[in-house]
């Protein structure tokens, strides 16, 4: 069948005598069958970051807590975001084929544990690890593509690498819904099982001999940098963690445990940039930094590296926050909240193979990227003009293809331009970046407009709610009459308006939207004088009653 031979495209680095570098060189059948395997293990750590979306009420109300049920998401997307550029750094010492088996066994052990979880504490501790293992999958496969990929097929596979993360990201909330609906929520978790072990067979079974790979320098464990990874990590974690806590009580923003944890986390981001840069003047060789500092002072690298973020802010709070928002204000149920999206997938898929196509004879790579950022802006813009209506309007489905259709393009060009601005021995480096600042930017997403959203419940309800229920708005007791809670409805409908979406806030208000039906043997109030002042206090007319079933 021939071989397929090709080099690395075109870097910098090629052009620089220090690097001694050997082209890649794979049979055609075993190039093929390594990429299914790798696209599947990339698929899987992309779905698990969103396949809960759709399913995060049903394992909140099985496990009887609504409090903490944002960290079954925010776990998982915690520690990949962390141990992205880690990971890659590691596979720079075992070897790529080894970090990527451990990746897929981390993840494997874990997925099942979620599975078999018994409460809320167990599952939050396993998507914790799991995620872990997907950081694993997702960047050392970034890593593993620009090695051994021919010239000639480079823009096809970016085309097909941008499709694999961009659709997983929007068929999870569509799977999870599909599995939570006919079977059980601890399928979305067990299904990375079957799947899992087809990908790591393959995967281990078509890896190519030495002399079919690049020639790498393999380096030592004392040459990682410790220093700049735990910094890269406090960072992260702690800045998102700041956000996401501070949602459940307005009174959080001026103590101490959102204070403390956001500046020490902005002052981690700072010592970082610091330290890289001393490794990079006084230990260059002999330290692996976690953060190449000449990749920040490449411009066009670090452009695409905050565009990265700056869409993955949007990209990952809509794929989470939409099927949610479904099923809470429009009263769809998992199923169809997931199935909702498919219109998103579709785009997600012809974006990333046009972000591939139209840079395959020409870079016009910076032109595919401003046309990503005006999609997603235009699409993101267009979401804020919904009615908070209980009926879904059908131009939503239009506005996601909108955004669905930039972050396509953005993915695809993105992991081009981690590839050709880097040097060859800040591959792994800077695929991990893009990985890990994606995520960054949608975990920031959730955290920031959780705290919004949770901030401007607490002020528009201030004269509908008593302060014991303001108190315990976020949690799943909360007694209200039927009036307050449609009052409830009502705010969460017109913050959605305003572009504050969050899957927290969702099911926070759906549980005090349910809390009074659950008080076994308790009558039920009607709306009274006392209600009636709640309806004019949120200037409810006759209409808006009748569109939340009150007559």
């Amino acid at each position: 069948m021939g071989h397929l031979r090709g080099d690395v495209e075109t870097t910098k680095a090629e052009t620089l005598p220090r690097h001694q570098y050997r082209d890649a060189s794979l049979p055609a059948w075993r190039f093929w069958l390594l990429s299914v395997g790798l696209c599947l293990g990339l698929f899987l750590s992309m779905l698990d970051s969103s396949i809960v979306a759709t399913s995060l009420y049903t394992i909140g109300a099985e496990f009887e807590s609504m409090g903490l049920i944002n960290w079954v998401a925010l776990a998982y997307t915690l520690t990949y975001l962390s141990c992205a550029v880690l990971f890659a750094r590691v596979s720079d010492v075992v070897g790529r084929r080894n970090a990527f088996l451990a990746s897929f066994v981390i993840f494997f052990c874990f997925s099942l544990g979620c599975g078999f979880s018994q409460n809320l504490e167990q599952l939050i501790a396993c998507r914790a690890l799991q995620g872990l293992g997907g950081s694993g999958l997702y960047s050392i496969t970034m890593i593993i593509f620009p090695e051994v990929s021919p010239k000639h097929l480079r823009q096809h596979i970016a085309s097909l690498v941008g499709m694999v993360i961009a659709s997983a990201g929007v068929l999870g909330p569509v799977l999870g819904g599909i599995l939570t609906h006919y079977t059980s929520w601890r399928w979305i978790f067990w299904i990375n099982g079957p799947v899992g072990f087809v990908s790591m067979v393959v995967f281990y079974l078509t890896w190519p001999q030495a002399k079919h790979l690049p020639s790498l320098q393999r380096r030592t464990w004392k040459e990682l940098d410790f220093v700049g990874s735990f910094l890269l990590v406090a960072g992260s974690v702690l800045v998102v963690f700041s956000f996401q806590n501070v949602g459940s009580d307005g009174d959080k923003w001026h103590r101490a445990i959102f204070i403390v944890p956001v500046t020490v986390g902005v002052f981690s981001f700072i010592a970082l940039v610091g330290w890289e840069t001393l490794v990079a003047r006084f230990w260059d060789k002999r330290v692996m930094a976690a953060i190449p500092i000449r990749l920040l002072r490449n411009h066009v690298y670090v452009a695409a590296m905050l565009h990265t973020m700056f869409l993955g802010f949007p990209y990952l709070l809509v794929v989470y926050a939409f099927p949610v928002h479904l099923q809470i204000v429009n009263n769809k149920s998992s199923l169809l909240a997931g199935i909702l999206l498919l219109p998103m997938l579709g785009s997600v898929a012809l974006g990333s193979t046009l972000g591939g196509l139209v840079s395959k004879n020409r870079n016009l790579l910076f032109e595919t990227l401003f046309t990503a950022s005006c999609f997603m802006t235009l699409g993101c813009g267009l979401l804020t003009t919904l009615s908070p209506s209980v009926e879904l309007e059908p131009k939503a489905l239009g506005f996601l293809t909108l955004i669905g259709f930039g972050f396509g393009l953005s993915a695809t060009s993105a992991t081009i331009l981690g590839t050709t601005e880097s040097e060859i021995p800040d591959h792994a480096a800077a695929q991990g970046i893009i990985a890990q600042v994606r995520i960054l930017g949608g975990s920031l997403g959730i955290a920031a407009s959780t705290a919004i959203l949770g901030t401007h419940m607490r002020e528009e309800l201030a004269g509908v709610l008593g302060p014991d229920q303001l108190s315990t708005i976020t949690g799943a007791g909360t007694s209200l009459t039927e009036a307050q809670a449609m009052a409830v409805r009502q705010v969460r409908g017109n913050t959605d308006q305003l572009g504050s979406l969050s899957p927290k806030s969702d099911f926070d208000r759906r549980a005090a939207t349910t809390a009074h039906q659950d008080r076994d043997g308790e009558e039920k109030k009607g709306v009274g004088s006392d209600d009636a002042r709640v309806f004019n206090r949120l200037n409810l007319d006759k209409a808006g009653w009748s569109g939340f079933g009150v007559r």
